[in-house]
């Protein structure tokens, strides 16, 4: 039996494809936006402005968003993804031309209605260029390393321009997202070890040429209680927040570090220490368990798929969310310097939140077409 006799033939019929989404998936994504509605609320100190009511505003458009791209042929998106990272290393030379620059950095685009992080657009092209170039890739070609010089110079080309922003959370994202790809194709071990082996001889250099600000989180970070009320001060509240929240939380718009002011980026970059306080160890690890139920779904619709374009995909996308997570959560404890990094779908701000929301639809459009066939004679690659 043919290689294209193993897939069934795709449904063009867009009804077929709408109720082919996996709407159990689409109900965890909306079930972990409401979380972030609660938690906006309490951060705006129970009232829906200024960040509940903008929150779901964006989760809404994003949503309706995030179905419409589910429902375009993955083959479709695997033709444009090379057109779709270049179209992202483009803002980026724009970011640093025309870019908004806020606490030191030149990150955002300012659109009006929304204020665009293309290093986060960059995140999602990097996945659909790398699935493109090694979706049919054999074995033993993806054992030759002439043949990953140019994924491994995609690669290379945004972490140096987010660096420069500077953005080095961002950027050391993005690496561990390329390299979680490149082990999903098949890129032998030892081809990582060979770039992670000089890394420790590298940190005092790398460290002597960061700025002030990052250099500054990293001595925090090994010694908090270092300057307590300056650098020090975000992790310290946030780690008394954490724990003065208990087993089972003070209580909805009961935490006296978020609306006491104690707590600084309640709303954003320590959501999850709101959270904590307010819900306790309970709540938080139950947030943790909605979390990685995301991750694990976008996992199994990667394994489901029949095509390796569909898995690569599936698999950078579950990533890319599971470092966003990750870096937040651990961030807030203490485990990790404070980078700046979301937490994806309940922290506020739009940039990040659209964005996720359009690797989901990608992802969402890997399931629909999971059995869809890549023409070896076409162009679909």
């Amino acid at each position: 039996m043919s290689e294209r006799r193993l897939y069934r033939e795709p449904a063009f019929d867009l009804a077929a494809k709408f109720r082919a989404i996996s709407w159990g998936y689409v109900a965890l994504l909306c079930l972990l936006a409401a979380v972030g509605y609660v938690a906006l609320y309490a951060a705006g100190g129970g009232a829906p402005e200024p960040y509940a009511a903008r929150h779901m505003l964006r989760f809404g458009f994003g949503l309706l968003l995030m179905l419409a791209i589910a429902l375009i042929d993955i083959r479709l998106i695997a033709r444009l993804s090379w057109l779709a990272y270049a179209g992202a290393v483009a803002l980026l030379l724009l970011v640093l031309r025309m870019g908004q620059v806020g606490k030191g950095a030149q990150r955002w685009l300012d659109l009006g209605i929304i204020q665009l992080q293309p290093s986060e657009l960059a995140k999602i092209g990097l996945v659909l260029a790398l699935a493109h170039w090694f979706h049919r890739a054999s074995w033993e070609r993806v054992g030759n390393p002439l043949f990953l010089v140019v994924p491994t110079l995609a690669v290379a080309l945004p972490v140096g321009l987010i660096l420069k922003e500077p953005n080095l959370g961002t950027a050391v994202v993005t690496t561990l997202l390329a390299g979680a790809i490149f082990f999903a194709a098949g890129v032998r071990l030892w081809k990582f070890a060979l770039i992670i082996a000089p890394l420790p001889f590298l940190v005092s250099y790398v460290y002597e040429h960061l700025h002030g600000y990052q250099r500054a989180r990293i001595d925090v970070f090994l010694n908090p209680e270092s300057d307590p009320l300056g650098a020090g001060y975000n992790i310290i509240q946030s780690k008394i927040a954490l724990g003065s929240g208990g087993m089972f939380g003070k209580g909805f718009l009961q935490g006296t570090q978020g609306h006491l002011n104690f707590l600084p980026e309640k709303q954003t970059d320590f959501i999850f220490t709101m959270l904590g306080e307010e819900f306790g160890f309970a709540g938080g690890i139950a947030l943790i368990a909605l979390l990685g139920a995301i991750i694990l779904g976008a996992m199994l619709i990667g394994l489901n798929c029949r095509h390796q374009y569909g898995r690569l995909v599936a698999y950078g996308i579950s990533v890319n969310f599971f470092l966003y997570v990750f870096a937040n959560i651990a961030m807030v404890m203490g485990l990790i310097p404070v980078g700046g990094l979301p937490l994806p779908l309940v922290s506020h701000g739009g940039s990040a939140m659209i964005t996720v929301l359009i690797g989901f639809g990608i992802l969402l459009s890997v399931h629909v077409h999971r059995d869809v066939v890549f023409d070896d004679a076409g162009d679909d690659a």
